[in-house]
């Protein structure tokens, strides 16, 4: 099995291209959407994350309020990372277990990994091969603005904490831009999946 990383700075497109290899028959997990899930009532993150919070992190429906999450852990680094060592493991085990059920149905499949800060963790060194979405500054000030329904300087506030697209271009084995017609990014993506594809096939 081909073990593939696909990741990029916000509002660069990493979902579409995501969905787009989905579609061509890769199995594609989503790091966010694990995130997510271990913090749902009875997931492996959800009583420690009550416990380091307090219980007003919940909501009336009992389930974690991320807003309020997202704002506690913004004001404070040192939050950030002990919830980031509550989640990080939980994620990772569920990813780890999906890549080994997957391996076992296609000994030569393609399973890529959507994850935001694979570069700078260092996870990227894990996998076979790198895609790295990548689209100019402004696309992405739109995109976060009719997405997230932030404002522009919020949106440059995300920006600025992360590292470059020029810096994780030195990382990435492929490039995918979407500042560009979807026509163009699906031409992209196709080409890069032949070779993924080519490479699978070719696994001993």
């Amino acid at each position: 099995m081909l073990k593939v990383g696909l990741t990029g700075g916000y509002a660069t497109g990493k979902s579409f291209v995501a969905s787009e290899l989905g579609q061509l028959g890769c199995l594609v997990i989503s790091a966010d959407r694990l995130g997510h899930q271990v913090l749902e009532p009875g997931g492996a993150g959800y009583e420690p994350t009550v416990a380091l919070f307090g219980p007003e992190i919940r909501g009336e429906n009992g389930h974690i309020d991320r807003k309020k999450l997202a704002a506690r852990v913004f004001q404070s680094p040192e939050l950030l990372k002990e919830l980031e060592a509550i989640v990080h493991p939980a994620v990772f085990q569920l990813e780890a277990d999906l890549l080994r059920e997957f391996a076992a149905k296609e000994p030569k499949g393609v399973a890529v990994l959507e994850a935001a800060i694979l570069i700078e963790t260092g996870r990227y060194k894990v996998f076979d091969r790198l895609i790295l979405t990548v689209c100019d500054e402004e696309t992405q000030i739109q995109r976060g603005i009719k997405r997230d329904g932030l404002t522009r300087e919020q949106v440059r506030e995300r920006l600025s904490r992360q590292m470059s697209s020029d810096e994780k271009k030195n990382f990435a084995d492929y490039i995918i831009e979407t500042d560009v017609p979807k026509e163009d990014t699906r031409r992209q993506i196709q080409k890069i999946f032949s070779e993924l594809r080519a490479l699978a096939d070719g696994q001993s």
